[in-house]
Parts: structure tokens; sequence; C-alpha cells
């Protein structure tokens, strides 16, 4: 049995319960606090019955971190360890799969802010020779529109070996645009949204070529070190996360089978797709600071947020995702998915509210499903989304793998 806290003792069996509220930053411009007000205050409630289903179907723990203003919402269930049964906690590092992607993607459009990119140009102007049809843009790439086969796609076609392969291997860029090229495209440039990591290799590759340095630098000299993220790193190729960090378990294929812990690995298969590692804070910071656009000019942010329809919840800009709820409310920011973790990283449209989830556990659709219902608690307010947790997410096709988040 372990303590929960609720303001309160209390005792819930495997599942440990935190919910605070604690102070945050003080909102930056005065329209965020009408914003603010506009909508109905989170559902702490609803959050935690979220993540206790999301422990439930399978999950060793999960976290939720709402800032709201000048408050914060923690919300926590089960492990961050199953072998020590250490409780999780909101300050844990995890890595944060694609969300990664949102990261890339700011870089470029800065880039462009700065005129060294132009978003409308062939990608082989900048890296001749790179991909078989000039006609592919970085805005293609930036859109999932280029027709790029996602490589990642035949690379964990079974779950645990196909992880093991990769494990602590390290690829280069070009390895992994071979692959993908080594497979015919999903349609001709511009046609169509087909989400794929290896249009996000390409931005990686981009951001080297017109910075000159290693995507790591780009990374923390444009937005780990100017917002002040404390617990986001790129540490390819090594594999460790740094400092306290959460462990995270692989679900294998076979029903029933013992977890893996992928808590180790270089994740140089996804690297400028998916390799940041961070925290619910850190990623709430994120968020708000680009939708209050302190990142990119108002024409940048605009042009990230020119967004295709996905499916009858979620449309897809330039590294951003957009999420239509329930109660009538979009929110923008990015989900994400690497062995061992899902994450849901968003924030309202003016950046004033911001919501990062997240599980230590892949390959679960039950649980990616479930993960989702978060937004509706910390946007829609208590009530909302009653009945439909999981219905609003993108659960994996068959054949479909963690990559493809």
């Amino acid at each position: 049995m372990v303590p929960a806290s609720v303001g309160r003792g209390a005792m819930l069996g495997a599942a440990v319960l935190s919910l605070l509220t604690v102070p945050a930053r003080a909102a930056t411009f005065e329209a965020d606090a009408h914003a603010a007000a506009a909508l109905p205050a989170p559902d702490v409630t609803g959050l935690d019955s979220v993540l206790h289903s999301v422990v439930d179907q399978g999950a060793p723990g999960a976290l939720a971190r709402v800032d709201d203003g000048d408050d914060s919402y923690l919300v926590t269930r089960g492990f961050v360890d199953r072998s020590t049964r250490q409780v999780i906690s909101t300050a844990d590092r995890f890595r944060i799969g694609s969300v990664t992607k949102s990261f890339s993607a700011v870089v470029l459009l800065q880039l462009a802010d700065e005129h060294k990119l132009d978003l409308d140009a062939p990608v082989n102007r900048y890296l001749p020779g790179l991909l078989p049809d000039d006609r592919i843009t970085v805005r293609h790439v930036l859109s999932h529109r280029s027709g790029l086969y996602d490589y990642s796609n035949d690379m964990f076609a079974s779950s645990v070996s196909g992880f093991e392969a990769v494990r602590n291997k390290v690829f280069g860029y070009r390895d992994l645009i071979a692959l993908s090229l080594s497979k015919p495209r999903t349609n001709a440039p511009g046609a169509a949204y087909s989400y794929s990591n290896t249009n996000y290799v390409v931005a990686g590759l981009l951001i080297e070529k017109l910075t000159g340095k290693p995507v790591r630098d780009a990374y923390e000299k444009r937005l780990i070190t100017p917002l002040g993220l404390r617990d986001t790193f790129y540490v390819h190729p090594d594999t460790r996360i740094p400092g306290r960090h959460a462990h995270g378990y692989l679900t294998p294929d076979a029903a029933g089978a013992e977890l893996v812990d992928a808590t180790d690995q270089t994740a140089s298969w996804a690297q400028s797709a998916g390799a940041l590692i961070s925290s619910a804070r850190d990623l709430n910071t994120f968020y708000s600071a680009l939708l209050r656009g302190r990142l990119l000019s108002a024409a940048r942010l605009a042009e990230m947020e020119r967004f295709t329809r996905v499916d009858g919840t979620t449309s897809y800009g330039l590294g951003l995702r957009r999420r239509d709820l329930s109660c009538g409310v979009s929110v923008y920011g990015h989900t994400g998915a690497v062995q061992g973790f899902y994450t849901y990283a968003f924030a309202s449209k003016d950046g004033s509210r911001s919501l990062t989830a997240a599980a230590n556990t892949s390959n679960n659709a039950k649980v990616l499903g479930t993960l989702a219902g978060a937004l509706e608690s910390a946007f829609c307010g208590e009530g909302a989304g009653k009945g439909t947790t999981g219905r609003a997410a993108r659960v994996p096709a068959a054949g479909e793998r963690d990559s493809r988040q």
C-alpha cells in the first residue's frame, strides 16, 4: 500500500494520487487573464480518473500537470519504477517522442524569420541531391505532405525485437533517409497528409546544414536556454536520461507478456523526429511561449497554424497539432510516443492554459486512447467527455507502431 496525498491522509492501494495547487508564473499579457476566464476551471477529479484508468489498463504510472495563470494543478498515479515501486512525480523527466517535432519545426521557422530558409523552396536547394523529387518543399516536410515513406513502419513491425535491434544503434540522418527512399513514396508532393518520421529527420538535417552546428546546439541556444527549460535535453547518442526520471516500459505484442524496460536507449532511430527528453513543466512552458508569440513572428506562427484536417478531431499544421474537444474548445500542441512513453502536450490558443499528460508505457492502444481524456478534463472542465474518454484519441491502426505518434 502506498500513501496518497489529497490534502489529507488517504490510502489508494497500488496507485498514488497527488492533487495539488501551487503557485505558478504570472500571466505575461493582460489579455491572457480574460482568455483564461473564458475556460471553465480544470476538472482535477476528472484528471485523476483518467490517470487511474491509464494505470488500470497497464501503465505503471501516469502524470498530468496543468498550468493556468497563477495556478498549477499536479496529478499523479502509480509508479516511476516497477522494481523499486518509487512513486511517480510530475517533476520526473521522460522521453517525449514526437513532441520533439514541434521543437524542430520552431527552429526551422525561426530560420525562416531570419531569411535563411524559404518554406516553399525545394529541400534539394539546401541539401542538393538528398531527395529524388525537386518538388518536395520544406513546407511539405514540416506538414507531413512530402510523400516520404516512414521507415519506422518496417523497423518496428515487431515491437520488442524491433526495438532491441536498434536500442543501442547509432544512425546517421542519411542512413534513415535511405531506409525511407528504398520504399515507394506514399503520395505525390503536397497531394495528401501522411505522417512520417522521415520528414523530421530531413528537418534535422536542414537545421544542421543551415546553422552549421549539431541540432542539439540549435535546441539549446534557441529554445532550451531562452525559456529556462531546465529538464529538457537532447543527449543523442547517449542512452541515459539525466537526473530524476521515469522508467519507460514497452508493452510486447504478445498479450500477457512481461513489460520491457526501455528507459535506456539511443533513440537514434528518431533523433530530430523524437529524441528529446523533457518534463511536464518544461513542455507547458514551451507551448505557452509558442502560442503567446514569444518564439516566432506573428506571420510565422500563423503559417505553423495553417492546418490540414487529419480526422474528426485532429488537424496538422507545421509541426503542430490542433485537437478539437467535445466542449468546442480547440487546443494546440503535439502527441508523442517512443518506446516506454506516451505524451500529450497541448495549450489553449492564447497559451494561457497548458497541459502535459504522460504515461510510462507504450504499444498499448487502450492507454493511448484513455490518456487523451486528460485534454477534456484540463480544458473543458467538470463533466466534460464523460463516457467518451479515449474516443477522441488517435489509436494506432493495425500495423502501426508507437513511432507513428
